[in-house]
């Protein structure tokens, strides 16, 4: 369930350019204006603003925000206005050939359903001019390299139904696979995780849990490292709950000292239309304290105004 706040009645794409217009004007930008505005617009709607405003102004509006915003709260916003396959794509390409940042490679691409990683391909493809594997193929290596292959280009089933017995199967290949053998047969681990839907993944740790002792996410800890780990832990984790997934990774962005800016925007800005009314549940369950104040406590200033306007009332 998605956190964004639109008026029931939203003025038209001409009004809110007309705002954005005059907020950019004078000395200095309104940048409460901006935030009142684009905080407050879906997906849709923040794609006509920009026909608009082009329209109307003769100017790209994704570099008139560049001009006239600075740092982080630039940043967030730049990430904001884009659609969510679109914005996972430009973030992939930045994370695969540009920042090298393979954790944050993995975890877009390991908690995205079928369907999304399927658009999100012909994106990246139209707008990069090369295919999401072919970037992958270059940058990611050995396990990792393999199970983000599989996991981009294999049609996984998106429904809730589970085949109990397969799943009770799968649970016992990868016990044999993994921790009832010396080593760790990964190919095994790459196919099932790539080719099983969410719903059959779940069904698999659970049958895990019952016949082993433990879950499949303690095996996966103990029989596999680095950036292959992250990989597998994300699809099962996200399998079981992405709301609960994603607690945890803004939790881990914002604990001990200095705070993990990119994270922090990346999950809330590309959940925001999804489901961060359930992670903001996930995250007060788990840690005693509201997300907002979290946010509110590791952030400042328009930054802080726009991340607070994305997650919604303060519950």
């Amino acid at each position: 369930m998605s956190t964004l706040n639109v008026p029931p009645i939203p003025p038209s794409p001409r009004d809110d350019a007309m705002q954005l217009h005059r907020a950019f004007k004078g000395f200095g930008c309104d940048t409460s204006a901006v935030i009142n505005i684009l905080a407050h617009r879906d997906a849709t709607q923040r794609a006509y603003l920009q026909q608009e405003y082009r329209a109307t102004y003769s100017e790209d509006l994704l570099k008139r925000l560049s001009s006239e915003l600075s740092g982080k709260f630039e940043n967030a916003i730049l990430l904001w206005m884009h659609d969510p396959a679109t914005r996972d794509a430009i973030i992939l390409k930045q994370t695969l050939t540009v920042s090298k940042n393979l954790e944050a490679t993995t975890e877009v691409i390991c908690s995205r359903t079928p369907s999304q990683l399927q658009y999100l391909r012909q994106i990246y493809h139209t707008r990069f001019g090369v295919y999401l594997d072919h970037d992958i193929e270059r940058n990611a290596s050995g396990d990792h390299k393999k199970i983000l292959l599989a996991y981009v280009s294999t049609p996984r089933h998106e429904g809730p139904e589970v085949n109990r017995e397969m799943a009770e199967n799968d649970a016992k290949v990868l016990y044999k696979a993994g921790e009832k053998k010396l080593g760790t047969d990964e190919k095994t681990f790459v196919q099932i995780f790539s080719q099983r839907s969410a719903a059959q993944l779940a069904a698999i740790n659970h049958f895990y849990h019952a016949n082993y002792g433990h879950s499949l996410k303690k095996a996966i800890k103990n029989e596999t490292s680095g950036n292959f780990a992250h990989a597998l832990l994300t699809i099962v984790q996200c399998a079981e709950s992405p709301a609960k997934y994603f607690a945890k990774v803004l939790r881990k962005a914002m604990k001990g000292l200095g705070t993990d800016d990119t994270k922090l925007m990346r999950v809330i800005v590309t959940r925001s239309e999804i489901d961060l009314h359930y992670i903001k549940a996930e995250y007060l369950k788990k840690y005693k304290k509201t997300l907002n104040d979290a946010v509110h406590s590791e952030t400042s200033g328009h930054y802080r105004a726009f991340l607070l306007s994305l997650l919604g009332p303060n519950q």
